[in-house]
């Protein structure tokens, strides 16, 4: 169907109710006299029903103008007994709202499983917690975000179909969307500000201008969400340039920019649509760091002329991010701008906000809440007390297993297959054939997705990593009649943004040997959620070895591991998956809340893919 073609009732329901944007509850503008007091504005802790609307310029909430002044953070990056302690952090900053992503391959593991009740997996406490501390809600549940989430929020199990094609039409997508978005509206419907919740507006897709153009795929989604209870307004987030907003923003819905700090940005909302507001829907204090790189560290001088000219020119915005959180086990994202380039983050999503990873406010928070208290009538509330921190002596580890000994039952298919097609999302595989033909010289992995270690007869040969495109090792020659060969391959994130994101995991075409394709593999899947049982190690490899550990506590408090004088792997701390580590940095500090330790004695296991040796693992309280 043709996307011009929608019905007018839809246009309806999008295009309701009219007036302007201006924001109150946390940053009232004196140069206002409509500016609703602090109290009128807030989310009342009763069943209290608001109205919030779309005016040409401004936002309206109960027929005022509502500046919005949002902070994002995300609830599944977060420990959920933290939960409160940086929603209150982000109030006393001087944001009067919460952006929330949620994360659709977080709350659905396989086709209709879904959680939305175990630890912090429960959305709708997130939100309910919002409205008790007095702030609204954004709600940008995808099912597409982006975040530097893995595969940005989308389920792997689509991977599992050969040719799927994600964020469009295609209906065996649209087929999973409807049952996300139906099983999510449950949750999100009764807390609409209309219902007596904290959600003023529901994000459609994200930054859709930046990935393709199928304007009737956006239409079904704001119809699906429309027909599952949501009534409150829309909007979609795109970079302000014209033909991202063409191909991103549906008329009826206001025009978030990621970002837009200055006359020129809006000038290209209101030439778009001049009759919705347009808002930063994320105006960033910090960025983003991958494997390989230093820590990014932008200017604050730069994020205080943003918010400068965001307030006094009574702009609604969203800071992405004010907090960051961590990307514990497996669940961060990757960037790649071409089909040979692969970025994978780093697990800690500190991001250089405001709040740090550990929750503690930075000087960028303590300068913000400067500029934004002097465009408010009323005095911010004090930060909470900071999270303790602690150090830990250093903890004496001892070699504990081996991934070798831990090998379950093997698949067989005539080339390799990813490890979506055995329905497996994350961790690692293995992969066995028998050299028959050639037995050594140039080994091609075609293509290693994403760090893949090369052994023969069970000898070490090499690595081969995705980024760059050099997926060639030189196999020895053995007296074996027909060597084994084995490819162990780790993921390290799919690929969240842009053109490269169907982004299987393993080995995803073949493997060749002086040219000649290499049939008949076993394949092992090793998910790794947890460590398996240690015993007595039998293997002889030299890689993938466990390291365990005990410590004792009389108290606990957060604190980071130092993973220095390891290589590359995976850390758990009383079964807890911490998330990666890599020796190439810039992160060798992993961050473990107070919740995961205990009083008594506790227990630490390391996976090490490239060293055989034992080092200490102590707790230090930066992240850096």
């Amino acid at each position: 169907m043709n996307a011009n073609k929608i019905t007018a009732a839809l246009l309806a329901v999008c295009l309701l109710a009219g007036a302007s944007l201006r924001a109150q509850s946390s940053s009232p503008q004196a140069s206002r006299p409509q500016t609703n007091s602090p109290q009128d504005s807030r989310p009342q802790t009763s069943q209290s029903l608001h109205r919030f609307s779309l005016g040409n310029t401004d936002f309206l909430l109960d027929g005022k103008p509502f500046q919005i002044i949002s902070g994002e953070m995300h609830p599944a990056r977060i420990p959920r007994e933290y939960w409160r302690h940086r929603i209150r952090m982000a109030k006393a900053m001087g944001c009067n709202t919460i952006a929330v992503y949620v994360f659709w391959n977080y709350q659905e593991s396989s086709p209709g499983v879904f959680d939305f009740t175990t630890g912090n997996k429960d959305i709708a406490a997130f939100i309910r917690l919002c409205k008790e501390e007095g702030l609204w809600v954004l709600l940008r549940p995808g099912p597409y975000v982006c975040a530097e989430w893995d595969w940005g929020g989308l389920p792997s199990y689509l991977l599992k179909i050969p040719d799927i094609r994600i964020r469009c039409s295609d209906p065996r997508y649209l087929s999973a969307v409807t049952r996300y978005v139906t099983r999510l509206s449950n949750e999100i419907v009764p807390l609409q500000c209309d219902h007596g919740g904290p959600i003023l507006m529901v994000q459609v897709e994200n930054e859709y201008g930046s990935y393709a153009n199928d304007k009737t795929y956006l239409e079904t989604l704001r119809r699906l969400w429309q027909q599952r209870g949501i009534t409150v307004p829309f909007y979609t987030a795109d970079g302000p340039t014209d033909f991202m907003l063409d191909a991103g923003n549906l008329d009826g819905c206001a025009i978030g920019l990621d970002s837009g700090g200055s006359d020129g940005d809006f000038e290209v909302a209101h030439r778009h649509n001049p009759h919705v507001p347009a808002f930063s829907s994320e105006t960033y204090p910090g960025w983003l760091t991958h494997w390989k790189e230093k820590w990014q560290h932008p200017d604050t001088a730069s994020i205080l002329k943003d918010i400068r000219y965001l307030l006094e020119h009574h702009r609604s915005f969203n800071l992405y991010v004010i907090h960051g959180g961590t990307n514990f086990g497996y669940t961060a994202g990757a960037n790649a701008f071409t089909p040979v380039q692969f970025q994978p983050d780093v697990t800690s999503y500190d991001y250089d906000a405001p709040i740090n990873e550990q929750g503690r406010a930075t000087a960028k928070y303590d300068a913000l809440r400067q500029l934004i208290a002097k465009y408010t009538d009323h005095p911010l509330p004090e930060p909470p007390a900071p999270v303790p921190v602690m150090e830990i002596p250093e903890i004496a580890m001892e070699k504990a297993g081996s991934l070798w000994d831990h090998l379950p039952n093997p698949k067989f298919s005539p080339q390799p297959q990813p490890m979506e097609h055995f329905d497996q999302s994350c961790g690692m595989v293995l992969y066995r054939t028998r050299l028959i033909g050639h037995k050594s010289g140039t080994l091609t992995i075609t293509e290693p997705h994403d760090f893949a270690l090369v052994f023969l007869n069970g000898r070490f040969i090499d690595t081969v990593y995705r980024d760059g495109g050099n997926w060639t090792v030189k196999l020895p020659k053995t007296d074996v009649k027909d060597p084994q060969l084995d490819i162990l391959v780790e993921g390290m994130g799919h690929i969240n943004f842009a053109q490269y994101m169907i982004d299987r995991k393993g080995i995803t075409d073949r493997v060749t040997l002086n040219g000649m394709t290499l049939f008949n593999w076993e394949t092992y899947n090793l998910p790794l959620t947890a460590p398996p049982p240690m015993a007595k190690i039998r293997d002889a490899h030299d890689n993938g070895i466990f390291f365990k550990g005990h410590f004792t506590l009389d108290h606990t408090a957060d604190t980071y591991f130092d993973l220095s004088a390891y290589k590359k792997g995976v850390i758990w701390v009383n079964g807890h998956n911490l998330g990666r580590y890599w020796y190439v940095g810039p992160q060798q500090h992993l961050y473990c809340p107070a919740s995961w330790l205990k009083k008594g004695t506790n227990e630490i296991v390391v996976l090490d893919l490239l060293q055989d040796t034992p080092a200490p693992v102590k707790g230090v309280k930066t992240l850096e």
